[in-house]
């Protein structure tokens, strides 16, 4: 083989293992000081739902979730373990998406844009939706989507009216970071105290939101939410 091209393949597969930078599902090597939640084998450390029949899956080294879970009640996947202060940082991807959805506009202040009839301003678009859990709620949920807004926001918070103005801007994505469809993308994570830091592919979307009343400590969840997602690298790091 001639030297420039196992040169050339050398670099590909250095980026392809690398820990930061291009979002990819090749398994990097385990960086220091960080925890691997996923071997890229089974299930081990998450808690699969009861009567899911398999649903939730690996698949070619990923966790593969095909929106058809079986199971009663809770159908998302947590963690087996609970976190208090951590920096979590995970790869994902949504397979596919199944038609339109009328989505609202977001301003930055985490509003929605209102028409002339004082009506939401709508419009429809490609139909994902999936979520990172952090500490065992529902409502301090990243959520992963289609929206013109980008992936990242904590929607239960921006949409609670309860919490103040500079709550709901902050949990609000500053830019939309997302891949295109069907590629990876991925999520740092930075949760402290009450505080929440995001970065997505690289951009720092989230910045400093506070989540007020957020339980201390809980698992990580992945959520069923009935799109076909799949997630691959997760590592944990306590702070």
């Amino acid at each position: 083989m001639k030297l420039p091209r196992l040169l050339a393949l050398l670099t590909a597969a250095l980026a392809l293992t690398a820990f930061s930078g291009t979002t990819t599902a090749a398994t990097p090597a385990l960086p220091a000081g960080w925890i691997s939640l996923f071997n890229g084998r089974d299930l081990t450390g998450w808690k699969t739902p009861v009567g899911d029949n398999g649903h939730w899956k690996v698949l070619d080294g990923v966790i593969d979730y095909d929106a058809r879970s079986e199971a009663p009640g809770d159908k998302n996947l947590w963690s087996e373990k609970s976190y208090r202060d951590f920096t979590l940082r995970l790869d994902w991807r949504i397979k596919a998406t199944t038609g339109l959805y009328p989505v609202p506009t977001v301003l930055p202040d985490g509003t929605h844009q209102k028409g002339p009839d004082g009506k939401d301003v709508i419009t429809p678009t490609p139909n994902a939706d999936s979520g990172i859990y952090l500490r065992g709620t529902s409502k301090a949920q990243l959520n992963i989507w289609c929206w013109p807004i980008g992936s990242g926001e904590v929607y239960g918070y921006r949409t609670d009216a309860k919490m103040p103005p500079e709550v709901r801007a902050a949990v609000t994505p500053r830019v939309n970071a997302d891949a295109p469809i069907g590629e990876w993308n991925r999520f740092r994570i930075r949760m402290q105290g009450e505080v929440l830091n995001v970065w997505l592919n690289g951009k720092h979307v989230l910045k400093d939101a506070t989540l007020p009343g957020v339980p201390a400590s809980g698992p990580i969840g992945l959520q069923k939410h009935g799109s076909a997602v799949q997630w691959a690298n997760i590592y944990v790091r306590k702070l």
